[in-house]
C-alpha cells in the first residue's frame, strides 16, 4: 500500500499528460494509450527521474516539430498527421526506455545500470529528434553522412553541422535530467557520448538501409534508442555499474 501511495503523484501526473496530448492532438488515441503505459513502465523502474526525462523528450520533441511549421510544410518537411505521433511512434522512441524500465523493476540488482541505460535510450532519442527537426531549419549545408556530398535537405541520412550541434545538445539536457536525480559526475558525459552515438546510428541506417526501403522510419528510431542505450551500458559496465 506504501508503495502504491509513493507512485499516485507520478500516476496523476502522467494521467494530465495523457490529457493534454490528445486535447491538443499531439499523439492518436492509440498514441494517448500506449505513452501511458510507456510511462507507467517507466515510472515503476526509474521513478521521478526516468518519468522527468520522458516528459522532456515529449516536450522537446513536440516544440522543435512546432518550430517555423509554415516553413517546413512549405519546403515539404513537415511531419505527416499533422505531427499527431501514432503509438508505433511511441514505442520506436520510447519502447526501449518501458522495457529498461520494467526490468529495473524486477530486478533491482539491474537497476542502478538499467536506469543508466534508459537515460541512454532517451538521450538518443532527443538527439535525433533536434537533429532533423532543428537542422532542417538552420542547417547551412547539407551533406550525406557516408559520402560528405551535398544532399538533399530533409532525405534519410542527410545531416548538417548544426543539426548534429543541436541533437549533443538535446543529449546534454536528458543528461543534465539524469545527473539531476542520480547525481552529477562522469556519467554527464557517457550519456552525451551515449545520445551523439544514437544519432550517428540513425544517420547511417537512414542513408542505407531505409533509403532502400528495407527498415522503416519507425525500426530506424528504436535501433536508434537501442543503440544509444547500449552505449550507456557499455560506460556503466566499465565502470562498474552492474
Amino acid at each position: 500500500m506504501q508503495l502504491l501511495f509513493h507512485y499516485i503523484p507520478g500516476l496523476l501526473l502522467l494521467g494530465l499528460g495523457m490529457g493534454y496530448s490528445r486535447w491538443k492532438r499531439k499523439l492518436t488515441l492509440a498514441g494517448v494509450w500506449t505513452g501511458g503505459a510507456v510511462g507507467a513502465c517507466i515510472l515503476l523502474g526509474a521513478g521521478y527521474t526516468g518519468l522527468t526525462q520522458l516528459a522532456l523528450f515529449f516536450a522537446l520533441g513536440t516544440a522543435a516539430s512546432a518550430w517555423r511549421v509554415a516553413d517546413k510544410r512549405r519546403l515539404g518537411l513537415a511531419e505527416e498527421n499533422k505531427g499527431q505521433r501514432t503509438a508505433g511512434q511511441v514505442l520506436a522512441n520510447a519502447g526501449v526506455a518501458a522495457v529498461l524500465g520494467l526490468l529495473s523493476w524486477r530486478l533491482a540488482a539491474f537497476a542502478p545500470l538499467g536506469q543508466l541505460m534508459l537515460a541512454g535510450s532517451f538521450a538518443a532519442a532527443t538527439a535525433d529528434t533536434l537533429a532533423s527537426e532543428l537542422g532542417n531549419v538552420y542547417g547551412s549545408r547539407y551533406v550525406n553522412v557516408l559520402t560528405f556530398r551535398p544532399d538533399t535537405r530533409g532525405e534519410n541520412g542527410v545531416v548538417s553541422v548544426e543539426g548534429t550541434l543541436l541533437g549533443v545538445a538535446g543529449s546534454g539536457v536528458l543528461a543534465a535530467a539524469y545527473c539531476a536525480g542520480q547525481g552529477w559526475g562522469p556519467w554527464f558525459w557517457w550519456l552525451v557520448l551515449a545520445g551523439t552515438v544514437g544519432n550517428v546510428v540513425d544517420s547511417l541506417l537512414g542513408a542505407t538501409l531505409e533509403r532502400r526501403g528495407v527498415l522503416s522510419n519507425n525500426v530506424v528510431n528504436f535501433l536508434n534508442t537501442l543503440a544509444g542505450a547500449l552505449t550507456a551500458a557499455v560506460f556503466g559496465w566499465l565502470n562498474g555499474f552492474a
